[in-house]
C-alpha cells in the first residue's frame, strides 16, 4: 500500500465501524489516472496511454437483503441510501437533476448501469473515501465508478472482466450523469497494472501493457485552476471532430492518415484543419511513445511530451494560461525528460516524466517557480503505476 492510499484506507474502515458497528466483508478499491500521452483521442475511436495511480476511491463494504444501497461518504461529509428497484424502474434522470444529487449518483448510475445489462444486483451498506483530486483531470468519477462496479460484482457474485465493467461504468457516466466521456478513464481504472502504463485502442478496447523504464517516475502537478466551460467546450471540439470526419467519408478521425489531411487541406477552414491536424498527430505520437518507453527511450518520451502540449495548446486550443506555466516551468528544471497538459484541458494538471532519483525535488522547484510566476497554490505528486479496481 502507498503512503498517499493508507489514509483513506484507514478512513473508510474507521467510518464503516462507527456507522455499522462492525467489520466490513470486504474493502475495494478502484484508481485515478493520469494520462500520459494522447489526449482527445478517445472519443475519436484513437490511442491513448494513461496509467493508473496510487491515489483511488476504495468502499469498505457489507451485503445486505434488504435491496438497497446504504453508503456513508468519507470525504463528503454525508450519506445516502437509494433502491436497486427504484433505480431500475426510474431509469436515467435528466442530467440537470443527476448534477443537483451530487456524487452518490455515479453509484446510482452504475448499478442502473448493471442492472439495464442484465446483472441482479444484491444491495450493501459500506462507506467510501478517496484522494484522487477532484476537478483536477485524474478521473475521480470514473475511479469512484468502478470501485462501485468492484463492490457490487463482490457481493452479488458477478464475474470480473476489466473491459466489460469499463464499458459499463463509463456508460454510467454518458447516461446517467449526463457526460458525454470517451472510453480512457474507466479502462485504466478498471485495467491498471503495476509498473506500466497501457497503450489502449479506444475503437477495439485492445491493450497492451507498456513497462515504464527503469529509473523514472511520473509527476503529476496540479496546477490549482480548474476548468471553466469545459463541458460546453469539449461537445464543441467534439461537435469539430465529427464534421471533419464526415466530410472524410469516415466513422472517426482515427481512418485519416496526416498524408491524406494534408493532401486534402485545401478543402478545410482553418479551424477544422487544426481540430484534424491535432487528433491525427496525437495519434502517431501516442503509438510511437509506447514503442519509446517499452525502448527506454525516455529522452524520446519527453519530446513526444512536449509536441503533443504545443499540439493541445496551438491546434486543439484546450490548454491555458497556468498549464503553459506549469509546463514550461517542468522543461527548465533538471531531470524532466519531458511535460504536457494532461486531461481535458482549460485547467487542472500538467504531468512530467523524470528521473525518479530526483522526482521528489523536481516537483517542489516546479511548485515553487511555478507559484513565484503565477501566485498560484499548486499541488504535485510524485506517482506510481497501480493496478486497476480489485480487492484490498
Amino acid at each position: 500500500m502507498s503512503e498517499t492510499s493508507a489514509a483513506p484506507a484507514a478512513a473508510v474502515r474507521d467510518t464503516f465501524r462507527q456507522a455499522y458497528g462492525r467489520e466490513p466483508d470486504v474493502m475495494v478499491r478502484a484508481p485515478g489516472r493520469v494520462n500520459l500521452i494522447g489526449e482527445h483521442t478517445d472519443y475519436n475511436d484513437g490511442f491513448v496511454m494513461p496509467m493508473a495511480i496510487d491515489r483511488a476511491v476504495w468502499i469498505a463494504l457489507c451485503r445486505t437483503d434488504d435491496g438497497q444501497v446504504h453508503v456513508q461518504g468519507v470525504d463528503m461529509g454525508d450519506a445516502g441510501v437509494f433502491s436497486l428497484s427504484d433505480v431500475k424502474e426510474a431509469g436515467p434522470p435528466l442530467p440537470e437533476e443527476a448534477a443537483e444529487q451530487g456524487w452518490l449518483e455515479y453509484l446510482k448510475g452504475t448499478a442502473w448501469s448493471l442492472m439495464d445489462a442484465g446483472h441482479t444486483l444484491t444491495g450493501w451498506q459500506g462507506a467510501v473515501a478517496g484522494d484522487v483530486p477532484i476537478g483536477a483531470g485524474l478521473s475521480s468519477s470514473a475511479a469512484l465508478e468502478l470501485a462501485t462496479a468492484r463492490a457490487f460484482a463482490e457481493v452479488s457474485d458477478l464475474a470480473w472482466d476489466p473491459a466489460v465493467m469499463a464499458r459499463l461504468g463509463q456508460r454510467a457516466e454518458n447516461k446517467w450523469v449526463g457526460v458525454n466521456c470517451g472510453i480512457m478513464d474507466q479502462m485504466i481504472s478498471a485495467a491498471g497494472r503495476v509498473g506500466h502504463a497501457l497503450l489502449l485502442d479506444c475503437r477495439s478496447l485492445e491493450g497492451r501493457h507498456v513497462p515504464l523504464p527503469a529509473g523514472t517516475a511520473v509527476v503529476v502537478l496540479d496546477t490549482g485552476t480548474r476548468r471553466g466551460l469545459v463541458d460546453s467546450a469539449y461537445n464543441e471540439r467534439r461537435s469539430q471532430c465529427e464534421s471533419v470526419s464526415a466530410h472524410f467519408g469516415v466513422s472517426a478521425l482515427r481512418d485519416v492518415t496526416s498524408e491524406e489531411l494534408v493532401a486534402r487541406a485545401g478543402e478545410l477552414d482553418d479551424l477544422a484543419l487544426r481540430r484534424a491536424r491535432h487528433v491525427i498527430s496525437e495519434n502517431e505520437r501516442t503509438t510511437e511513445a509506447a514503442e519509446a518507453l517499452a525502448a527506454g527511450e525516455t529522452a524520446r518520451m519527453g519530446e513526444l511530451m512536449y509536441a503533443s502540449h504545443v499540439s493541445l495548446r496551438d491546434d486543439f486550443e484546450v490548454s491555458s494560461a497556468a498549464l503553459d506555466i506549469m509546463v514550461e516551468c517542468a522543461r527548465g528544471v533538471a531531470g524532466c525528460h519531458g511535460a504536457r497538459m494532461t486531461g481535458a484541458g482549460f485547467g487542472g494538471c500538467a504531468v512530467a516524466l523524470a528521473e525518479a532519483p530526483q522526482a521528489e525535488k523536481l516537483a517542489q522547484s516546479v511548485a515553487s517557480a511555478y507559484r513565484a510566476e503565477t501566485g498560484n497554490e499548486p499541488q504535485v505528486y510524485v506517482c506510481t503505476a497501480t493496478d486497476g479496481a480489485g480487492i484490498v
